[in-house]
């Protein structure tokens, strides 16, 4: 078999980020800042870790600030340096490396994460590519998981899907997988059952937003059929591709925040605060001592 290698990954960012609402309204959800780096940013820099040099933005309207901020800034890096400024100068600059390319690609309609996929297809050609969801920001504490799965890429050379553990009665929210072999933490995928009910559920390994997937899956959404809300859905093309290939659910080494919603936003913005180099130590002496939390305070709840 020839050896490939994994240099291009999807991000779709074209969805309206309604559950943000009034903060989405001008902004995309992609750009809400965990700390001091927005989502988008912690899944780019995700992708160029594990080897992506090429960087391929599903996009809407409002999302131009999405290519802005991986734009040179002119104006900015001139006021910077001016100010000599120099490290923020640094970090600015070093958002996106030299050897890694920006690709924009319009999703002109909604129409499911099958079909914004398929939109990348003229940049694609005939490889394997990732596609990332940067609503699902995944922490881990070595190698982050894109990494983790190029790696077993290398070994498998096929499809290969995130997956974790969630509770049972949780299924319905998620697809889930069915697998009749497990190696570790690999599971070869049998089926993906969309949204079961927990006493229907043949798992409970839930698939999140992290797949590499061979050209063939790309080739199949062209003939995908349209679900009932009218969407190109890829769990489709996948489940039909397990008919011609092996595929394989991996559960990564990593914590997942699913920044899609507002708790688990809120679960991420905390957790990253008390691991930041500035801000770790006088963030977490801020909750401890926060009156909220203490047994004397009236006003907390109302």
């Amino acid at each position: 078999m020839k050896q490939t290698i994994i240099t291009k990954a999807i991000f779709p960012v074209a969805g309206l980020g309604t559950r943000f609402l009034p903060a989405t309204k001008a902004s995309p959800k992609e750009m809400l800042p965990v700390v001091d780096k927005p989502l988008i940013q912690y899944a780019v820099e995700e992708a160029i870790e594990a080897g992506i040099t090429s960087i391929i933005f599903i996009t809407g309207r409002n999302k131009q600030s999405i290519a802005n901020h991986f734009d040179k800034a002119y104006e900015l890096e001139t006021e910077l340096e001016h100010r000599n400024k120099r490290e923020l100068l640094t970090l600015v600059r070093n958002i996106i490396p030299s050897h890694v390319t920006c690709v924009y690609i319009r999703q002109e309609e909604a129409l499911g994460l099958g079909h914004a996929v398929l939109c990348a297809a003229p940049v694609i050609n005939d490889e394997p590519f990732a596609v990332i969801l940067a609503d699902d920001l995944i922490d881990t504490e070595k190698d982050k998981c894109l990494t983790q799965m190029v790696k077993l890429y290398d070994k498998y050379q096929t499809s290969l899907i995130g997956v974790e553990e969630v509770p049972l009665d949780h299924t319905d929210q998620y697809g889930i997988i069915h697998s009749s072999f497990s190696e570790g933490r690999v599971h070869k995928i049998d089926a993906i059952i969309e949204k079961p009910k927990p006493e229907q559920a043949p798992s409970s390994l839930a698939v999140v937003g992290r797949y590499i997937l061979t050209p063939r899956v790309l080739q199949l959404l062209r003939v995908t059929s349209f679900d009932s809300r009218g969407e190109i859905q890829l769990t489709d093309a996948i489940a039909t591709v397990l008919n011609e290939e092996n595929a394989f659910a991996y559960q990564f080494n990593g914590k997942r925040y699913d920044c899609g919603s507002k708790l688990g936003y809120l679960q991420a913005t905390v957790e990253h605060a008390l691991k930041h180099a500035d801000l770790g130590k006088d963030f977490k002496d801020y909750l401890h001592n926060l009156s909220c939390f203490g047994e004397n305070n009236e006003n907390f709840g109302k």
